[in-house]
């Protein structure tokens, strides 16, 4: 029986390499040489608009009546004052689509040496972006960079891509240039790539696409759990996260860290638990922040659920709806770590009451 999704795959993981690719070269040539104010995102934003326009250019020729769920529209690109923006993002763009052929690309889907594209073009592929999810279809979901002070900083963030069938994700590909390619050796080489398909597991491989390695989350007592978290206290309530490590016993320090990655690291074993509980009232979780990551870690052998242990419904359109926080583990240890949340709630509103 043939495999689901094997050119989807192929055309994931080459879209993600190159979009890897054009983010460290932003990285080493807008944040590392040229002076930034405290507060200038243009760097982030010159990588988020070029990296859309490559991915969405080989989605475009590859599987042209696929729609994307995109972060990002080309609106303000095309306006008069975002001429010295738009020019850098043909540039990058270009660099990044017409370089040569690496494993598994085929010209076909625009890219290798001659594949430039117009700016009118590469703005049109940008604005692919604009679906708006939902229950019925077959769609593409991207983050171009996941983690936008992760990759400021020289620190973790990621390029997500994943397919959605009929509200399902189906294939995630996480690109992580700045993330040990194993996690026993932080100085050793940098940058992999996550891959999994629904059914067939998930596995790692190199940025260039090479040595792919199944990758399972390997059984793990509760006590020598780790917790992986975010960075920003805006992006997850860590006070929560210390009051669940109470209650299982953890007495590890927290892996802090940002984007997907974090999916990734607990798909391949560098630890047991990922939380994400919301930090205020209203905000709902994207979908491109989760669907490969989610993916990834259900094939690795996880559990991904919110707070009240309902699976993710990537359904409901451009985000996951009411935010419940997100709790990711290894299948043997999910149950206890939703316990666990569930009883630091209780207390939480408890005291609220008081």
């Amino acid at each position: 029986m043939s495999l689901r999704y094997v050119t989807e795959k192929q055309v994931a993981v080459a879209a993600v390499r190159r979009a890897c690719a054009l983010t460290s070269t932003v990285f080493n040539k807008l944040v590392k040489q040229e002076t930034l104010t405290k507060d200038d995102k243009s760097p982030v934003t010159v990588a988020d608009y070029s990296a859309q326009a490559v991915v969405n250019t080989i989605l475009g020729r590859a599987f042209p009546a696929d729609p994307v769920v995109g972060e990002e529209d080309a609106n303000d690109l095309r306006r008069e004052e975002g001429d010295k923006l738009r020019n850098r993002i043909v540039e990058l763009a270009n660099e990044a689509l017409t370089a040569d052929l690496g494993i598994g690309d085929i010209a076909e889907w625009g890219i290798g040496p001659g594949q430039e594209r117009t700016l009118e073009e590469l703005l049109d592929a940008i604005d692919r972006g604009n679906d708006q999810g939902g229950r019925i279809g077959r769609r593409w979901t991207l983050d171009p960079i996941d983690g936008t002070k992760g990759f400021l900083r020289g620190g973790q963030y990621a390029v997500c891509l994943a397919l959605i069938v009929d509200g399902d994700v189906e294939l995630g590909v996480i690109g992580c240039p700045n993330l040990p390619a194993k996690s026993a050796e932080p100085e050793g080489q940098r940058g992999c790539i996550f891959a999994a398909v629904k059914g067939q597991g998930a596995e790692q491989m190199t940025m260039s696409g090479v040595d792919p390695t199944l990758i399972v989350i390997p059984p793990v007592a509760p006590g020598m759990l780790n917790l992986l978290e975010s960075v920003e206290a805006a992006h997850a309530d860590l006070s929560f996260n210390r009051r669940v490590s109470e209650l299982l016993g953890i007495t590890r320090p927290p892996t802090q860290m940002d984007s997907q990655a974090k999916y990734g690291c607990l798909a391949r074993g560098d630890g047991g638990v990922y939380l994400r509980m919301p930090t205020k009232a209203g905000y709902r979780e994207k979908i491109w922040d989760h669907a490969s990551g989610s993916l990834l870690v259900r094939e690795a052998g996880g559990l991904v659920t919110n707070s009240l242990g309902q699976p993710l419904d990537f359904g409901l359109g451009r985000t996951l709806g009411v935010n419940y926080g997100i709790v990711a583990a290894g299948k043997d240890v999910h149950a206890l770590v939703l316990a666990a949340v569930q009883k630091a709630r209780a207390e939480e509103s408890e005291k609220a009451k008081a």
